[in-house]
């Protein structure tokens, strides 16, 4: 048994969590420094794994001493015991210490953190199963957690959730809350240290999948003109129920996934598959999409890549097929800098209809879009586009315009708000008379506005419910085209 040193002060501003000074020992395991791959694990049992090749950092610590009257640090020395094991890879011990605690003090801030901290350390240590592995991971998760769900603004603990995600090969989460954390200026060490996970990240990507499903009630399911008359040279006719709005609860499902398949040193192989389906009673407005795609993905540099791929997709409304597409899509992405990021689309495709045929025709689609991590809480969005449909009918050829814009924020107390707004503006060419009565061109103006309430607290599999409100309004010169719709979806998400 050794005697652990005196603790440091608690930092005031942070929960007590904040960071160690570079170390200059090498016999420290520095938290931003794990294995690259699941092959090649050093060490001897119960030491963390080795340093990755020209990983070099800074190691990290907690200072859990509190000041009075802060209840979220503990002044339990065997906390500062289990801290120094951590400090010198023993782990397990550490845990042996800090399950317990936990168990007994669940409000104390330092205690999860180092939890979490010696399960993440473990999990990489020789002679672990699988399942072992994944439970301590878990068991990582879990603890960096419960440490957000009340303080969001912890960049250290963030970095460190980020870092089990990475362990657990869960690179679309790890790659999120790097980001997240970089973008609250941790010391230069685990920058570097980040950076190169993140380019891992990128070049190890293989499978990645997604699934939900919500509840939807609807107050427009077939987003049609609630008028009662439609005029024709001035004289009223009355219309049938059959055509107008019409609402009603419906269960959305959408799910789908993606492969890579390395091809050289910067190029891959993409192909996926996605498909959403929205159910009602009965089966008249049924609605069901399904898309595929494959092409060659080149990573041009750290920041950049490319993607060109064959699409196909088809649409069925009601039961039956209504179109199919096939074309082509370009996509580039830009990394400008540590939570700044840059997307380009452009598309190609031709429509095809089942019955429809006067809607037949190419489809152009060009869009570019941003997102920018402001805070490790706070992201905004922004995306324009420019869309042009050719149709065998030229009254439904259109051109049009798009832009839209959001925000979601991460609060105390795990709940987080969205907020969207949408806008979109399309000309059809002339020739709509009766609809405009002076068989002019139609004109169209759609807005969107959206509300998110998520509440990261609440989980079931690691899934978080979220309720998210859309409105809708459009209107247009042309009869029978205008229309509002009222949204509402309980969904289930993936958090953290």
């Amino acid at each position: 048994m050794f005697t652990p040193e005196e603790p440091p002060k608690a930092c005031r501003d942070c929960a007590g969590v904040h960071y160690y000074r570079p170390s200059s020992t090498l016999d420290q395991s520095p938290p931003l420094t794990p294995a690259l791959s699941r092959q090649g694990r050093g060490g001897e049992k119960g030491q963390g794994r080795g340093q990755s090749e020209g990983t070099s950092g800074g190691a990290a610590r907690l200072a859990p001493e509190a000041s009075a009257g802060r209840s979220h640090l503990s002044s339990d020395r065997r906390v500062n015991l289990a801290r120094a094991l951590i400090e010198r890879n023993r782990s397990a011990k550490a845990l042996k210490i800090l399950r317990p605690l936990a168990l007994n003090h669940p409000d104390q801030t330092d205690v999860k953190f180092l939890l979490g901290l010696a399960a993440s350390r473990w999990s990489q240590a020789r002679g672990l199963t699988d399942e072992e592995r994944e439970a301590l991971l878990d068991e990582a998760i879990a603890a960096f957690r419960s440490i957000l769900i009340r303080r969001p603004d912890l960049v250290r603990v963030r970095l460190e959730l980020a870092l089990a995600f990475y362990f657990k090969e869960e690179d679309n989460l790890a790659r999120e809350h790097f980001e997240r954390a970089l973008v609250g200026k941790p010391p230069e060490a685990l920058v570097a240290n980040v950076t190169r996970l993140l380019k891992v990240i990128r070049a190890r990507r293989r499978w990645d999948a997604w699934f939900g499903f919500s509840l939807a009630p609807d107050t427009n399911i077939n987003a049609a003109s609630d008028a009662e008359f439609i005029y024709i040279n001035g004289l009223p006719f009355r219309r049938g129920a059959q055509g107008r709005a019409s609402s009603d609860i419906g269960v959305v499902g959408w799910g789908g996934g993606e492969y890579q398949y390395p091809l050289a040193e910067h190029w891959r192989l993409r192909s996926g598959l996605n498909v959403n389906h929205r159910e009602y009673k009965g089966n008249r407005w049924d609605q069901t999409f399904l898309a595929g795609y494959v092409g060659p993905r080149w990573l041009i540099t750290r920041d950049t890549e490319m993607s060109l791929l064959a699409t196909a997709s088809q649409r069925w409304w009601g039961g039956s097929s209504l179109n199919y597409d096939y074309g082509a899509r370009l996509e580039v992405e830009h990394r400008v800098f540590a939570g700044f990021r840059l997307n380009a689309r452009a598309q190609w495709s031709d429509r095809k209809f089942q019955q429809q045929k006067f809607l037949e025709g190419p489809l152009m689609v060009f869009s570019l879009g941003a997102r920018y991590v402001l805070f490790p809480t706070v992201q905004v969005n922004a995306l324009v586009g420019y869309q042009q449909q050719d149709a065998v009918s030229h009254a439904w050829s259109s051109a049009g315009y798009w832009t839209r814009m959001g925000t979601n924020v991460a609060l105390p107390w795990g709940f987080t708000v969205g907020l969207s707004a949408e806008f979109r503006w399309t000309d059809f060419e002339s020739g709509w008379f009766p609809f405009v009565p002076d068989n002019s061109a139609r004109e169209d103006r759609t807005r969107i506005l959206g509300v998110t309430l998520l509440n990261r607290a609440i989980t079931m599999f690691g899934f978080s419910p979220q309720v998210a409100f859309s409105n809708q309004v459009r209107e247009s010169n042309a009869q029978l085209f205008d229309f509002q719709r009222n949204l509402v979806e309980m969904r289930w998400v993936r958090q953290f």
